[in-house]
């Protein structure tokens, strides 16, 4: 493996380039350079704002070679993939035993055991669920493609 010689002084990621670090660097700064034409939503990153842009073109470029469901992002297929065809659970309750293949499914699961909270909005995509609206909405967007950045000040 090639070595990484460049820090960052904020998080302590290494990388091979000086160059590779600038860029890194910005999402500590808050800089946002990169704005979005169609929702004025902001990046620190061109590589992030063309990713985002799919939102708004519906364009998904990973498709799932096994059920052929596409993704706008090559981490959302890697998910579905450990999600929905995996066997894999690596994740075990420690009240019942039961298995899954996300942490945060037993987290939710486990308040069936303790009588935590349950989530009032509940994404209909996956086991994903939200005590606020707004977070739903999020997930919703950047999870499935589902949606759009501009929230309508009358329905939101």
């Amino acid at each position: 493996m090639g070595q990484k010689p460049f820090e960052c002084n904020v998080c302590s990621k290494r990388f091979t380039t000086s160059y590779k670090l600038v860029q890194h660097s910005r999402i500590h700064g808050g800089e946002k350079m990169h704005k979005c034409h169609v929702c004025d939503k902001a990046f620190n990153q061109s590589t992030t704002l063309n990713i985002h842009k799919r939102v708004h073109t519906g364009d998904r470029p990973y498709t799932c070679s096994l059920c052929n469901k596409s993704f706008g992002q090559k981490g959302s297929l890697e998910s579905h993939k450990d999600c929905v065809h995996s066997n894999r659970r690596p994740h075990q309750c420690l009240h019942c035993g039961k298995q899954f293949n996300r942490k945060c499914d037993v987290k939710r699961h486990v308040g069936i055991h303790t009588g935590a909270k349950q989530y009032q909005y509940s994404c209909r995509h996956c086991l994903s669920g939200f005590t606020q609206l707004d977070k739903l909405k999020t997930h919703l967007l950047t999870s499935h493609n589902e949606g759009t950045c501009v929230t309508c000040h009358i329905c939101h």
